[in-house]
């Protein structure tokens, strides 16, 4: 099942994997001429990422979020530590109650 936790668990890890893309594969790529660091770190973080937008969808769909709450979310997604910024939120929005259905 996909829950709020979950979610937030997925935005870490791509969280770590945009930072590790920007911060290590990138360098590597553009002071010490190794592309296949780009391409394996940006390949990992592409699949994350697009992973994270489907479970976004799921868990903004079952917990009725509203459209500024959902992209608050995507848009933390595409911020380096934008991650950090969202996470409390979500901590709180997973402490309320599910919606009746």
């Amino acid at each position: 099942m996909l829950t709020i936790t979950s979610l937030r668990r997925l935005c870490l890890i791509e969280g770590i994997s945009l930072l590790l893309l920007l911060g290590v594969a990138m360098p590597l790529k553009y002071l010490a001429d190794q592309p296949l660091a780009v391409r394996y770190v940006g390949m990992i973080h592409g699949v994350l990422w697009l992973a994270l937008v489907v479970v976004l969808i799921a868990v903004a769909w079952r917990h009725r979020w509203s459209l500024g709450r959902s992209a608050a979310v995507f848009v933390s997604s595409i911020l380096p530590f934008g991650f950090l910024l969202v996470d409390q939120r979500m901590k709180a929005w997973d402490r309320q109650p599910e919606p009746h259905g």
